[in-house]
């Protein structure tokens, strides 16, 4: 890992039932649970850089060109 990137610690609460899901679901992917929670964090915070960017351009008062890039993210998935 480059230099410039560190490790955090997170600690979570869930039910166990859930923690259970989350490593069948780890399991099936042939992953960690770290590392498909870290999945999950980078499609979140994916989901959030779209959503600021779809409010910015619709604060331009473009719904047009908006409704270009939802368009364009739906093309990448």
């Amino acid at each position: 890992m480059p230099a410039e990137f560190s490790i955090s610690t997170l600690t979570i609460r869930l039910p166990d039932r859930k923690h259970e899901r989350l490593k069948a679901l780890a399991r099936s992917d042939s992953i960690s649970v770290d590392r498909l929670v870290d999945e999950l964090a980078t499609v979140a915070r994916a989901n959030y850089v779209a959503r600021v960017r779809f409010g910015t351009r619709a604060a331009r008062g473009d719904p047009q060109r908006a409704l270009d890039l939802l368009d364009k993210l739906d093309r990448t998935e």
